[in-house]
């Protein structure tokens, strides 16, 4: 695994938080993302553009979503490790650089609830590996 990018293994959400957060119902409001506090939340809604501000769960998800394709070499879309690296650069040019592996799996996770096969925690092995 590279040292500079997603690692869920980097996350320090507990698993209590990631399970309620899994099973919960969103509200839209950023900061119940484990992970996202204020200053994240004010570097998500600071774009150039205002298609391309988040101010809300829904959009955080969206975009998580928009990066899932295209892939390579005319596929249609890219598989979980390199999607969830994606998303991870997403949020470290938009400046978070706190807690970026715990919002990627907090966000990666609640998809799978939703989208089975987007993620799994598994392809990233154990700690052993290493």
């Amino acid at each position: 695994m590279a040292s500079e990018g997603y690692d869920p293994r980097r996350s320090k959400v507990s698993e209590d938080t990631m399970d309620t957060w899994r099973s919960a119902q969103i509200t839209g409001n950023l900061t119940e993302v484990p992970g996202i506090g204020p200053a994240a939340v004010k570097k998500l809604a600071e774009a150039d553009e205002g298609a391309d501000k988040i101010t809300n769960t829904y959009q955080l998800f969206g975009k998580f979503l928009m990066l899932k394709g295209p892939g390579h070499d005319g596929e249609i879309m890219v598989e979980p490790i390199e999607h969830t690296q994606k998303f991870w650069q997403f949020l470290a040019n938009r400046g978070i650089s706190s807690h970026r592996s715990a919002i990627v799996r907090a966000i990666a996770e609640k998809s799978a609830t939703f989208f089975n096969g987007i993620y799994d925690a598994n392809d990233y092995g154990d700690d052993e590996e290493e």
